[in-house]
């Protein structure tokens, strides 16, 4: 009877371990794509800059491209570009929150981990 249940009380383990990890991913994919898109902002704001700020450029808007000119391009980029890296900063302290989470509950269930 006891060694039922902690096989059990493995499977609860293995369960919990098994959603840390997936929700680390989560967080570490989404980080990634953020990352890829500041990059192109950046890129795309690199590229705008040394141009005359009356000439016309195209921005897609909701999957609608529209015409408009670097002076108005620009700053919209600027603060997109703000966005993402106040929401990077944000998932990056959320992943350290969730890994010193996950570290404590391996020490708290004496958790070791073997790779394969």
């Amino acid at each position: 009877m006891a060694q039922q249940v902690s096989a059990k009380r493995q499977q609860e383990l293995q369960l919990q371990y098994s959603t840390f990890k997936n929700n680390l991913q989560q967080i570490a994919q989404k980080i990634g794509d953020v990352e890829q898109e500041t990059e192109e902002h950046k890129l795309v704001l690199e590229t705008l800059e040394p141009l005359s700020q009356d000439r016309k450029c195209f921005r897609m808007i909701n999957g609608v491209l529209v015409e408009r000119t670097v002076k108005d391009v620009v700053p919209a980029l600027k603060t997109n570009s703000e966005g993402l890296r106040q929401v990077l900063d944000d998932l990056l302290k959320q992943y350290k929150l969730r890994q010193d989470e996950m570290e404590k509950w391996k020490k708290k269930n004496n958790i070791q981990v073997v790779q394969q």
